[in-house]
């Protein structure tokens, strides 16, 4: 595993635990030789991970939508900058250059982007770690509803599984170096059926 895409907030957020989460995953992916590939901000916990990555000697490398390069203010100072023509391409993109995905806290593009991968993951287009850092209990209700979703049968609980749940930078990033693709059976088969 040499990069890792991280998926988080153009703002900070209202707590400033975040933004410490932030730095802390960011010195820690430089300290463990993980490149990080992300949504190429300057600003919220985008710039936050991207600074502390950078200031610990480690490579970025950003992904942004041609049209979002101004508004979110694409990071000046990373390794390498990919400027695409849509956010489909975008996450496209980032995709191909990573070998897991995290998530930190964020709005509803991060939750857009952490579920797509997931569903990725149980469709198979992908066999890489998907992972979020639940910090402060954020991402609790994530939880709640997945387990809800499992409960109604509409989500197998293996391919709810897929998505690693973890409070510290350091227990995270152990169980996504550590992950294995499961066997999975086909998202189309029922309950009991091989």
């Amino acid at each position: 595993m040499s990069r890792l895409c991280v998926f988080c907030g153009s703002s900070a957020g209202a707590r400033p635990e975040y933004a410490e989460t932030a730095r802390d995953l960011g010195a820690a992916l430089a300290r463990r030789r993980l490149g990080l590939v992300y949504g190429g901000g300057s600003v919220g916990l985008m710039g936050v991970l991207a600074d502390a990555v950078l200031a610990a000697g480690g490579e970025v490398i950003g992904v942004i939508p041609g049209p979002l390069a101004t508004r979110e203010l694409a990071h000046p100072g990373v390794t390498a900058m990919h400027v695409v023509g849509s956010m489909h391409e975008r996450k496209t993109r980032m995709a191909s250059l990573s070998d897991g995905f995290l998530a930190l806290p964020g709005g509803l593009g991060t939750f857009e982007e952490t579920l797509e991968t997931l569903t990725w993951s149980q469709l198979g287009i992908h066999r890489k770690p998907v992972g979020v850092l639940n910090v402060l209990g954020y991402f609790d209700g994530l939880r709640v509803q997945l387990a809800h979703a499992v409960g109604e049968g509409f989500v197998r609980p293996e391919y709810a599984a897929l998505l690693l749940f973890e409070e510290r930078v350091p227990a995270l990033l152990d169980a996504v170096l550590a992950w294995r693709p499961p066997a999975l059976p086909g998202p189309w088969l029922r309950p009991g059926q091989t």
